[in-house]
């Protein structure tokens, strides 16, 4: 199976700082891949780069049937600005120059109801502003879909239900993820591969041969609490 996407070699510096050297990974069709590590290691940087978003060395090369869509941990607009939900899907139907049967498509998918979809953006709660960028990012259908902490700021009954989500959207749409994530036990259930980033060498592979106390340890430079969940793979 060719991977739908390789990095090879890639460095990323800011001014003289370094916050990537040398990482080298591969992603195939259908993975889902969890990058974690400390703060400060490099997560949003290499999903921007990703996208091509910022400048780099190295390669990164997508398949050509790579069709990407980007969950952002936020957005720099404005949530107080007089937006309504249905105004931000329109604004990039009218982009990609997709019918208005495709933006109900994809909020009904994500659980966005017609009431929610003339709501305001700022007063949206957390989990509602989430499956809003979901929406956003599932517009035009891509396979590929890059998240950054996308439960970064929501409760605990709000997470599960977007990890539900993204798993329901793996296995419906036959999507490979890329998920940046600081919630080991999720990485542990969900991930088929697993991305370290941390200030020392990187490691990339399966998640039981990854999450290890030891490795953690390296990576997050202390001892983690970290509870394994057995399942099927």
């Amino acid at each position: 199976m060719a991977p739908i996407l390789s990095v090879r070699d890639l460095t990323i510096k800011f001014a003289n700082r370094t916050v990537i050297q040398h990482l080298t990974f591969e992603v195939n069709p259908g993975d889902n891949l969890a990058i974690i590590g400390p703060n400060g290691a490099g997560k949003t940087v290499l999903l921007h780069a990703l996208l091509s978003l910022l400048p780099y060395e190295g390669v990164i090369e997508w398949s050509p049937d790579a069709k990407l869509g980007y969950v952002p941990q936020k957005i720099a607009a404005d949530r107080q600005l007089p937006l309504h939900v249905n105004d931000l899907l329109a604004a990039k139907a009218r982009i990609l120059k997709l019918p208005a049967k495709n933006i109900r498509s994809v909020a009904d998918r994500v659980g966005l109801t017609a009431e929610l979809l003339k709501t305001s953006v700022g007063t949206l709660s957390g989990g509602e502003f989430q499956k809003a960028l979901i929406a956003f990012a599932l517009l035009g259908e891509p396979n590929v879909l890059l998240f950054d902490e996308p439960t970064a700021s929501l409760d605990e009954l709000a997470e599960e239900h977007i990890y539900e989500l993204l798993r329901d959207l793996q296995r419906e749409r036959h999507l490979t993820i890329l998920l940046v994530s600081h919630d080991l036990s999720v990485v542990y259930q969900s991930a088929t591969k697993v991305l370290c980033l941390s200030k020392g060498k990187p490691c990339f592979g399966p998640p039981r041969e990854i999450l290890t106390p030891e490795t953690l340890e390296t990576v997050y430079s202390a001892p983690l609490k970290f509870y394994e969940h057995h399942h099927d793979k």
